[in-house]
């Protein structure tokens, strides 16, 4: 019987955890030499709300500060800006009863489909990161995720999708 429960959660479980991650891309210019940048300033944060602005700012100044960078008040070596926006998104979702329709050895029943329309918020975060002589952009990352009710789990999923979006930062040099 554990074998049998243990087949049906884990799928359940793995299919929760991939439905709070956070959709993460990031880019940046590959011929630009990152070891040449240790400090940066703030262009700005637009979010919506002062807020989430601050939130914003905290997360990707604790990011930028575990890689060794320091933020200066202004003529940093880069230059950063950050735009969060949230969206309605509708997500599909169908459930059936009974046998879908279809036959099993020559026996088939009636089944019913039943399809809502299930309006979701998504929030999605823009870091830009700019060269701070030449003013162009060395660096983008990108984070999506469903946003939920509760403020602090939002506030949570920013950190960690921030924390994601500079896993690999910076990027190893060409040379």
């Amino acid at each position: 019987m554990q074998f049998r429960l243990s087949r049906i959660w884990l799928p359940a479980a793995i299919l929760a955890c991939a439905a709070f991650a956070a959709d993460i891309s990031t880019d940046y210019n590959h011929h630009a030499d990152f070891s040449r940048y240790h400090t940066y300033s703030w262009i700005g944060v637009n979010a919506g709300n002062q807020l989430w602005q601050d939130r914003i700012m905290n997360a990707v100044d604790g990011a930028l500060a575990a890689h060794g960078w320091s933020k200066v008040p202004s003529g940093g070596d880069a230059a950063v800006s950050a735009f969060g926006r949230t969206r309605e998104q509708d997500t599909l979702e169908t459930f059936y009863n009974g046998f879908p329709g279809w036959g099993w050895r020559g026996w088939g029943g009636m089944g019913t489909a039943t399809t809502e329309v299930v309006p979701e918020r998504v929030g999605t975060l823009t870091v830009d990161i700019f060269d701070g002589s030449t003013k162009q952009l060395i660096w983008r990352g990108n984070a999506q995720n469903t946003l939920s009710s509760k403020p602090e789990t939002n506030d949570k999923h920013l950190d960690k999708s921030v924390d994601d979006m500079f896993k690999h930062f910076p990027p190893a040099s060409k040379g």
